[in-house]
C-alpha cells in the first residue's frame, strides 16, 4: 500500500494556543525559580572593617543577587578596587534561601602617619591602603620615617630592622590582645608603648616576647596610675622591672584633705580622713582671681567692695564670681602683666599669653563698651580743618 505524503497543518489559532501555553509554562517556571530560590538570609564571614549591612551593599549590588543560584553563578568571585581594606568577595550557596558572602581582606599589620593620612602596610611592608581615619584595631607606629609612598610597593622605611620589629610586635599584640594606643620609635629605634597614662619602655628589639608577657601581667595592677614602666633591662638573665610613678597634680578638685590633726573635718585641715598629711587646700581659679583682683572702689574713689576700680582709679573690671569664671570655659586668662586680675587681661596667672576674653569681644575684635571713649577722643577733629580749603 502506498504511504501518503499528506501532513495536516496546524491552524494559526492552534499555534497561538500552543505558544500561549508554552509561554505560561515558561513564565510559571521563571516565577517558581525566583520565588523558590529567593534569598531571604545572607551570612557574612571574614569582615573586620565593615558591618554586615555595608558588606551586603557592596557585594550584592545586582538585582540577580536576590536569587541563591544566580548570585553564585554571576557574582562569585568578585574582585574590588575601590573598597579600602578589601581585596574581594566570594559568594557560596548554603541552601535554597541562604547565601554566604566571604570577605577577603587585605591584612594590615600596622599603620604610620604620612601627610594628612594613615598609611597601612602588610607584613612584607607593602603599602596596601590609605585612609583619613585611623582603624583602632591596627597597631599605630610613630617615629617610622618614609620619604615617599606608592601603593602596592614596599615602603622605603629607614632602618633595616624596623619593619621586622613592627611585624613582630603586631603578631604579639594579636596573640595577647594587648594592643597599645600607639607604638613609638625614637631616633635610636628604641621602643615605647603607650597605654593610656602608662608608658612602657621596651628598649631595643630583644626579648620582645618575654617583655610583653610581663607587661600583660603587670598592666592590670597599674590601673588608675600614671607613670613609666621600665622593661628595657629585661634580658635572659635579668628580670629587672621598675615603675616610675608620676605624682598627680593636687588641685582643689582632687585634694583629699580637710581634716585636722584630731581627725575632725574642718574643711581646711591639712590631713585626710586617715590622718595622712596632704598639705594646704589648693586654691581654685576663683580664689586666685579674688586674691589678685584689686578693685572694690567706685568712680568717686569710695570703697564699696563691688566697685570696678582700684584705689588709684584704674579700671580693673567687675569683682570675679564663680559664675564669671565658669562662663570663661577653657579660657584661663584675665590677668595683666603685673599679675593683677581684671577679667579682660590676656595672660593667665602664670604669665602665659592666652588671648582676649572670648566673652567680652563684640565679634570683630573690639569691645562694644569702648566706643563712647573713641567718640570723645575724636570730637574735636573737625576744628583741625581750614574752612577755606579748596577755595
Amino acid at each position: 500500500m502506498r504511504k501518503s505524503n499528506y501532513t495536516k497543518k496546524l491552524s494559526k489559532k492552534t499555534k497561538k494556543i500552543i505558544g500561549g501555553i508554552l509561554a505560561a509554562v515558561l513564565l510559571a517556571g521563571v516565577i517558581f525559580f525566583f520565588s523558590y530560590f529567593r534569598v531571604t538570609n545572607v551570612e557574612i564571614m571574614g569582615s573586620t572593617h565593615y558591618s554586615d549591612g555595608e558588606i551586603k551593599e557592596m557585594a550584592l549590588d545586582s538585582p540577580f543577587a536576590g536569587n541563591s543560584i544566580l548570585a553564585v553563578l554571576l557574582h562569585s568571585p568578585v574582585t574590588v578596587e575601590d573598597v579600602p581594606f578589601v581585596e574581594g568577595f566570594s559568594i557560596t550557596r548554603l541552601n535554597r534561601n541562604t547565601i554566604c558572602v566571604s570577605v577577603k581582606e587585605k591584612k594590615a599589620v600596622g599603620c604610620i602617619p604620612y601627610l594628612d593620612s594613615y598609611i597601612y602596610f602588610d607584613r612584607n611592608g607593602i603599602f596596601i591602603e590609605s585612609s583619613r581615619t585611623r582603624d583602632e584595631s591596627v597597631p599605630y607606629f610613630g617615629g617610622i620615617q618614609v620619604s615617599r609612598v606608592i601603593k602596592d610597593e614596599k615602603l622605603p622605611i629607614k632602618g633595616t630592622t624596623v619593619l621586622n620589629t613592627a611585624v613582630s610586635l603586631a603578631t604579639i599584640f594579636q596573640k595577647n590582645q594587648m594592643l597599645p594606643d600607639h607604638i613609638e620609635f625614637d631616633e635610636n629605634y628604641q621602643i615605647s608603648l603607650v597605654y593610656g597614662n602608662i608608658t612602657v619602655i621596651l628598649g631595643d628589639d630583644k626579648y620582645l616576647e618575654d617583655k610583653m608577657n610581663r607587661v600583660a601581667a603587670i598592666l592590670p595592677k597599674l590601673s588608675g596610675e600614671t607613670g613609666i614602666l621600665h622593661m628595657e633591662n629585661v634580658t635572659d638573665t635579668s628580670k629587672t622591672i621598675t615603675f616610675e610613678r608620676e605624682a598627680a597634680e593636687v588641685t582643689a578638685e582632687n585634694w583629699t584633705g580637710g581634716y585636722d590633726e584630731n581627725g575632725d573635718y574642718t574643711g581646711d585641715g591639712e590631713y585626710d580622713e586617715n590622718g595622712k598629711y596632704v598639705g594646704k587646700k589648693p586654691m581654685t581659679e576663683l580664689d586666685y582671681a579674688l586674691e589678685n583682683w584689686h578693685g572694690g572702689y567706685d568712680e568717686e574713689g569710695d570703697y564699696t567692695g563691688e566697685g570696678e576700680y582700684d584705689a588709684n582709679w584704674n579700671y580693673v573690671g567687675p569683682k570675679p564670681t564663680q559664675e564669671s569664671i565658669d562662663a570663661n570655659g577653657d579660657w584661663h586668662g584675665g590677668y595683666m602683666e603685673d599679675g593683677s586680675y581684671t577679667g579682660y587681661g590676656e595672660l593667665d596667672r602664670e604669665g602665659n599669653y592666652v588671648g582676649p576674653n572670648p566673652n567680652e569681644t563684640d565679634g570683630e575684635g573690639g569691645y562694644e563698651d569702648d566706643w563712647e571713649y573713641y567718640e570723645e577722643d575724636y570730637s574735636d577733629y573737625d576744628d583741625g580743618y581750614d574752612d577755606s580749603y579748596g577755595e
